[in-house]
């Protein structure tokens, strides 16, 4: 028999659950979304107004990809799901029926009672309608003189660095004491407070927003500082202090909500049938020590790829394996594999080593004792996922992690490379004698 599935959602997660039980079953498939007609990527909005793409070359997929594998499209906002008849209600009064729902509703902007934040001029970076915001609110530096943007994570420096691009001046307001130390690392996060200063923004660290004042026509006109009573002329405000899942449509739907949806590990709700991915699944206890919400993409991703099974029966859990991010921080790129934590867990220790030009370092976190090999955070230098992911399931030591280093940088030829520097200093601290191994591409593919 031929279920309809009904996919709320066409981020990566929703997609992909999509593509995936495509692949599998002559199911129909049905993808709704409030925010665009089609499926584009995200992490690519930023590229959009800095003007290296086109809104159309974030889509993955051609517009005919959707027709040619049956997968109904359709725009529109779900107001209520009603589980016991199994129909959502639609915007206009239109109804929906279900077989299976997947909820792949994403996240919406944090905001926090701040006095002015639904002024003209203040907005969040998450959605497509978030960027055509930015490029009306701050087309160029004669409409928008400058800029404040509240928030020290990822979203936040993504936005400083779209805001530079057009010469816009821009006020950073963290209100950690060092940008995103509750992440990274203090040797790490004090280099990425002077990468940020020394592109001219005026980085304001251990500072909360107090208000956001208008002006005559209901426009922020400046912003307060909480501790200080500062005020500072701004005509834009980005609010880009994390994000929350998008649940408030189903207060009253009988779905068991804590800060996301509460699903297993085999994404299921409560509700027979109704299942949740995505940035707005909440775990009832996080996977290998993972926050119960990920907001990251390709975690999203890879709930899509398990549900989709699920959903074509084949019951698949969502196992996510070793954490790994990647990111960049203007013009440093940043992955993370294993766990490095801000300070080292009970037991643990950190070997740190950054280049004299200051936008290179790695910080590894191992046992102790043993040295055992548990994360590594890298900026500046590329390294292989897959190969990290090898040595944490070897449960190698960090000595030999270190020794087989040039194994799994993959930075392009002529780049510069630091194995030497990085070991020698390994050395120095912990006394060893290790000399790196020479690069063998029969250990990376074996």
């Amino acid at each position: 028999m031929q279920d309809h599935i009904v996919i709320i959602g066409n981020g990566i997660s929703g997609v992909t659950t999509a593509r995936h039980i495509r692949k599998a079953s002559d199911h129909k498939i049905t993808i709704i979304s409030a925010e665009t007609d089609h499926f584009f990527s995200r992490t690519a909005l930023m590229y959009i107004y800095m003007g290296h793409m086109k809104y159309e070359h974030t889509k993955p997929y051609e517009d005919y990809f959707w027709k040619k594998n049956r997968i109904d499209l359709k725009r529109a906002f779900v107001e209520k799901v009603d589980h016991e008849h199994k129909q959502l209600q639609l915007s206009g009064g239109e109804t929906m029926s279900y077989d299976k729902l997947v909820l792949a509703v994403g996240s919406k902007p944090n905001k926090f009672g701040w006095p002015g934040q639904d002024l003209d001029g203040v907005q969040g970076l998450y959605s497509k309608q978030d960027l055509d915001k930015l490029e009306a609110n701050a087309p160029d530096n004669q409409t928008c003189k400058r800029a404040v943007v509240v928030g020290g994570g990822l979203i936040g420096i993504e936005m400083v660095e779209m805001l530079l691009t057009r010469d816009i001046p821009v006020t950073f307001l963290v209100r950690e004491d060092s940008f995103w130390n509750g992440v990274l690392p203090p040797g790490e996060s004090a280099m990425i407070n002077r990468h940020i200063k020394s592109h001219h923004v005026d980085l304001r660290l251990g500072y909360n927003l107090d208000s956001i004042l208008p002006d005559d026509n209901g426009r922020v006109r400046a912003i307060t500082i909480k501790e200080t009573g500062e005020e500072i002329e701004c005509n834009v405000v980005g609010l880009t202090a994390g994000v929350t899942p998008n649940i408030d449509f189903l207060k009253d739907s009988g779905i068991e909500l804590g800060r996301g949806i509460k699903v297993n590990p085999m994404l299921e709700t409560n509700i027979k049938d109704i299942y949740a991915i995505g940035d707005c699944a909440e775990q009832h206890e996080g996977i290998n020590g993972r926050r119960p919400i990920e907001a990251v993409w390709y975690t999203g991703r890879m709930m899509g790829e398990a549900l989709a099974q699920t959903l074509t029966g084949r019951p698949t859990p969502y196992n996510p394996g070793h954490w790994f991010n990647s990111a960049k921080f203007m013009d440093i790129e940043y992955q993370t594999y294993g766990w490095v934590f801000s300070n080292p867990k009970e037991g643990n220790t950190h070997f740190h080593w950054i280049h004299k030009d200051d936008d290179k370092c790695i910080t590894i976190e191992m046992e102790e004792g043993t040295r055992k090999f548990i994360g590594i955070n890298n900026f500046g230098i590329r390294m292989r996922h897959e190969l990290f992911d090898r040595w944490l399931n070897e449960e190698r030591s960090t000595d030999y992690v270190l020794e087989h280093l040039k194994d799994a940088n993959f930075d392009p030829e002529l780049y510069d490379h630091y194995e030497k520097e990085i070991l020698a200093e390994y050395n120095k601290q912990y006394g060893t004698s290790i000399s790196p191994k020479k690069k063998s591409w029969k250990r990376i593919f074996a």
